[in-house]
This record gives structure tokens, C-alpha cells and sequence, in this order.
């Protein structure tokens, strides 16, 4: 049985195109995912020991347990490292590994500085609370990513 959607893009003749358009987004989505998590890692990553990052003094906060100089250069270059592993594919996985061990951190500020995160607890969230709750995306990412890594290259050029 179609959905009502089906239905709908058959009677207005636009079944063809929709098909074209879902098959490339088939063909091309998690390449083009993978290739935008590596942006985003490798450009985050490489703020941090460059001093141009605007999360160091959120980072500095959460982590003041260790030397903030030396922990916001470690976690720019782990970061760029999950970049880096991410563009190829033999790499994805160690990638995958390294961000699931980074991203329990990046929650930390939640648990550690509310008052930094939140105008009004559990749903009012500031600038920085919002930069860390998009780590959900990027966590759903790296899952779709890592559903791949056993494909061989030759089920899908682009992967």
C-alpha cells in the first residue's frame, strides 16, 4: 500500500523526478555526510590550538583540572585527527572510535556548568548550550557513518 505522500507525487506526474532525486541522495548521501563531518572536525579541531576557537573558554571551564594551554591543543589535534580519518575510508573506523571517546566531554559542560548552558533548566538553553546539544547530530552522523565501514568500496564508489 503507497502513502498518502506516494499517491500525491504520482498524481501530479512528478514520480520520475522524485525517483531520480531519491537515488542520487541514495548514491551520494553518506559520502557527502562523511565528507561534512571531516569539515566540521578538521575546521573545529584546528581553531583550538591556533587560539581562534570561541568554545577554549567553555573548554577551559569544564576541564579546569588540567592545563587549559596544553588540553585545548590535545583535543584540537584529537578532533582533527577524527577529521582527517574520516575523508578515508581505511581510516573510518580508528575515526568513529576517536569521536565516541570525545563526545561524552563534549556533554560535560551540561553536567558541570548549567549555568553556562541554560536560562532555565532542562529547555531553556544559551548560545553554548545549543553548540553542545548539536553534538546529538553529529553523534546520529557518525552512527550512519559507521553502518558503512564494513561495505566494501566496490558496493559504493562514493563511500
Amino acid at each position: 500500500m503507497s502513502s498518502l505522500d506516494d499517491r500525491l507525487i504520482e498524481r501530479f506526474g512528478l514520480g520520475a523526478i522524485d525517483r531520480r532525486i531519491a537515488g542520487w541522495m541514495a548514491r551520494n548521501g553518506h559520502f557527502i555526510l562523511r565528507m561534512g563531518l571531516a569539515v566540521v572536525f578538521i575546521w573545529f579541531g584546528l581553531l583550538k590550538p591556533l587560539g581562534m576557537s570561541p568554545a577554549a573558554d567553555l573548554v577551559r571551564r569544564t576541564v579546569y583540572f588540567l592545563p587549559p594551554d596544553f588540553f585545548l591543543s590535545v583535543l584540537g589535534w584529537w578532533e582533527v585527527a577524527i577529521g582527517v580519518g574520516l575523508l578515508f575510508r581505511p581510516l573510518n573506523r580508528v575515526a568513529i572510535f576517536l569521536l565516541f571517546l570525545q563526545m561524552p566531554g563534549t556533554l560535560l559542560p551540561l553536567v558541570l556548568l548549567p549555568d553556562v548552558c541554560f536560562t532555565s533548566i532542562p529547555f531553556g538553553l544559551t548560545l553554548e548550550g545549543q553548540y553542545i546539544i548539536k553534538n546529538a547530530v553529529l553523534i546520529g552522523a557518525a552512527l550512519v557513518v559507521g553502518g558503512t565501514v564494513r561495505r566494501r568500496a566496490s558496493e559504493d564508489t562514493r563511500l
